[in-house]
């Protein structure tokens, strides 16, 4: 039954890339089937290997056997993610991301996943939630079922992706071998073996989404004009959307909803019983300060520092007191006015069912759905509210706060831009401190001045990796 999922070794071919110079010469296998059954053509993956490690060579120190297994993908938006490649100029790609990971001496795997406007060969929609996780699981489960085929350590995979490619990542590693995805699994023919990961990086994930618009209006609350770029439908230049740029106001109705919200983050925070690696315990009181806001303080304080080190003007956001070199002070509010907010209110699951998430919940008769009790109650629209138990599935706090039971990463990386604005700053801490928590291996910051982004610190990401697998 599994024959069609046997990886052919024979089929990697030579290819080359020049990169800062020097050609560079690399094993690739494109357009594999990684699934049975697959019911959308982007359900395949490209392989790419050190030319090195096909005549028992090293690079970095790594061999056929022991290099890791660095598996990125495209995902942004919740839109398809093609499977990517280093010679990929289509946007949206990450080719120079696989041009350093082959020099490092990694093993690349890109998988293609379903995004909400996946459609099948009949028109017919198939890639809402839980699409892009299954798909991503059903990857990493043809990679596992061919250890013995393909180069690489599938003891050494980790995951990479930015925002909606981030939460994909996130979620990999929070949520290996739950039984929620088995069904979506075996209806596809995903290979027999296991999903778990060793480990995660993660930029910017927009997840958690049930309580990303109350994490949205705890930070915002009392800003009330917004501003953003979205894409203009049906526009395209040198291969990637056009953007316009909008802005608006809050009405008093917004500012109201903006106060609920605030108000049910208390609970919510409060509820998950954090402490930071003193244990001090991270709350937040009803007027939304307290220790937790005080921990977002040091993060941005301590990512302020490093770029005043650094001979950054770091006044280019208001808020921060600086003496003799050393940043002594910020008023938070000054500096998320000067920051800007982005979105109107709710962030994510809106009232006119909107947004890319309310599209993730979709399904193939219904295009949008609400997804938190909240929208649901003051939807502007007639709206069906998805699932409880899809909408916590794709969540990776899920499963590290023990609703459901799955084998864990012992290893993450996660990085949040200090001037991004997509979701609150509140998301990506509560995900670090729930696993610090738990005891993982957990690196997190808040880089100076970066918007929504990913992949800006390759050398970083990549010498985190080789600490942990050389």
């Amino acid at each position: 039954m599994t024959d069609t999922l046997i990886f052919d070794a024979d089929g990697l071919t030579p290819e080359q890339i020049q990169m800062d110079g020097k050609t560079i010469t690399y094993l690739a296998a494109h357009d594999i089937q990684y699934v049975q059954h697959p019911v959308a053509e982007i359900q395949r993956l490209n392989v790419f290997v050190p030319a090195a490690y096909e005549n028992g060579g090293t690079v970095n120190g790594y061999t056929r056997d022991t290099a890791p297994i660095f598996m990125p993908n495209t995902v942004g938006g919740y839109f398809p993610g093609p499977a990517d490649d280093p010679t990929r100029t289509q946007w949206p790609n990450n080719a120079a991301t696989i041009k350093q990971a082959l020099k490092r001496g990694y093993v690349v795997i890109a998988a293609g996943l379903r995004g909400h406007t996946t459609v099948n060969e009949s028109g017919q929609r198939v890639g809402q939630a839980p699409a892009f996780i299954v798909d991503m699981k059903a990857a990493v489960r043809y990679v596992k079922y061919n250890q013995a085929r393909l180069p690489g350590n599938v003891e050494r995979i980790i995951t990479n992706g930015t925002s909606a490619g981030g939460a994909t990542s996130a979620l990999m590693g929070a949520s290996g071998n739950a039984k929620f995805f088995e069904g979506a699994l075996t209806s596809l023919g995903a290979a027999p073996a296991t999903d778990d990961i060793f480990a995660v990086s993660a930029y910017c994930p927009i997840h958690n989404l049930e309580h990303a618009d109350m994490a949205y209006e705890w930070q915002f609350n009392g800003i009330n004009d917004w501003n953003r770029s979205q894409p203009v439908a049906g526009s395209m230049k040198n291969g990637r959307p056009k953007f316009e740029s909008i802005t608006g106001t809050l009405s008093a109705s917004d500012q109201s909803l903006s106060a609920d919200l605030k108000r049910q983050f208390c609970d919510y925070l409060n509820g998950l019983q954090l402490h930071d690696a003193n244990g001090q315990a991270l709350t937040v009181s009803p007027d939304g300060t307290g220790t937790f806001q005080n921990y977002l303080v040091q993060l941005l304080t301590d990512s302020a520092q490093a770029a005043l080190d650094k001979g950054v003007d770091i006044h280019k956001y208001a808020g921060f007191t600086v003496t003799n070199g050393k940043v002594t002070g910020l008023d938070l509010k000054a500096y998320l006015t000067s920051l800007t907010r982005m979105k109107a209110v709710p962030a994510f699951d809106q009232l006119d069912l909107g947004s890319l998430e309310n599209r993730l919940f979709g399904d193939a008769t219904v295009l949008n759905r609400h997804f938190t009790s909240f929208s649901q109650e003051h939807t502007m629209v007639p709206a069906q509210l998805a699932e409880t138990e899809l909408v916590e599935a794709v969540n990776p706090l899920t499963y590290l706060t023990d609703k459901q039971p799955a084998k864990i990463a012992q290893h993450w990386r996660i990085r949040h831009g200090a001037a991004d604005r997509d979701t609150s700053f509140a998301i990506p801490i509560i995900l670090a401190t729930v696993l610090q928590n738990q005891g993982q291996d957990v690196d997190f910051a808040l880089p100076w001045d970066i918007p929504h982004s990913g992949d800006y610190d390759l050398g970083e990401l990549f010498a985190w990796i080789d600490g942990l697998c050389q």
